[in-house]
């Protein structure tokens, strides 16, 4: 949710008679005035899809030339890097119907992208259940907590799915993405297993930007800690942290974490120009 919300529809903090919290409010507003400056951002929000532009200051270290997009949602995160990375190609992964449908439509005249309508796992499995939220932006394979919809009002779960779950060694075979390559996971508390299903997949890859999570909002779900030991076990190191939520007491709930491959690690090759 961190890294691909929607000013329009994102769940917000409020206060015990309902209010607002006014740092949302005011976090909300400075989006808005960022999307409308660029057109394909503007005419993106006519279908109420907000490019996630909170992440034009994180500092990538690369011009990519592909994107893994891993919760795609609505696409917030694809329009993002199509403007911030022109010549990148995209993979993106969505495996909720609506949302699929809405990706479509935000970036059917955007080439060269690629949607694949699967979730994500350690395993693959014909099918699993996926808890949809009332705000389907905080669906998850994983059960929602009592904590998680305290912290933000409206996303109790709303029904259930089933949905085909591949791991990401299996989707993206040889010769896979091009180099530099960007991995961006939001998948509400599955990040690890997706990282465990793409453990070939992370050898190509140069950075990672993940949601991760301080305290249990979905149940089961690996921590911040556990994510950074886990990329760290692969070469990755851990260079900064963004988008940081709290809740009303200013207890850290989430994050956005940017991982890049270690400098004893092998590099990426440039891209030259064409």
């Amino acid at each position: 949710m961190s890294i691909a919300g929607d000013p329009a529809t994102e769940p917000a903090h409020t206060s015990t008679d309902g209010r607002e919290d006014s740092h949302e409010r005011v976090r909300k507003l400075r989006k808005l005035l960022r999307l409308i400056r660029t057109p394909s951002f503007r005419q993106a929000l006519k279908l109420r899809v907000a490019a996630s532009v909170e992440h034009e200051d994180v500092p990538f270290q690369h011009d990519f030339a592909s994107v893994i997009d891993v919760g795609a949602h609505h696409g917030q995160f694809a329009l993002f890097a199509r403007h911030r990375f022109p010549r990148a190609q995209l993979y993106c992964f969505e495996p909720q119907p609506g949302a699929q449908k809405i990706i479509r439509n935000v970036l059917s005249r955007s080439e060269p992208i690629k949607l694949f309508e699967v979730a994500l796992g350690a395993d693959t499995t014909s099918v699993q259940a996926m808890h949809v939220s009332k705000l389907d932006d905080s669906s998850s394979l994983l059960p929602i907590t009592e904590r998680y919809t305290t912290a933000f009002p409206g996303t109790e779960e709303l029904t259930s799915i089933a949905v085909p779950v591949r791991r990401l060694d299996d989707v993206l075979t040889e010769p896979g993405p091009a180099r530099p390559c960007l991995l961006k996971i939001d998948v509400q508390g599955y990040e690890l297993e997706v990282l465990r299903g793409g453990e070939e997949t992370l050898r190509s890859v140069d950075e990672v930007f993940v949601e991760c999570s301080f305290v249990e909002l979905y149940t089961g779900q690996a921590l911040a800690g556990e994510l950074i030991a886990y990329l760290c076990s692969k070469g990755f190191r851990l260079t900064g942290i963004f988008g940081v939520k709290r809740d009303l007491a200013g207890r850290c709930l989430q994050a956005d974490a940017l991982f890049q491959r270690s400098a004893n690690e092998s590099a990426a090759p440039p891209i030259l120009a064409g």
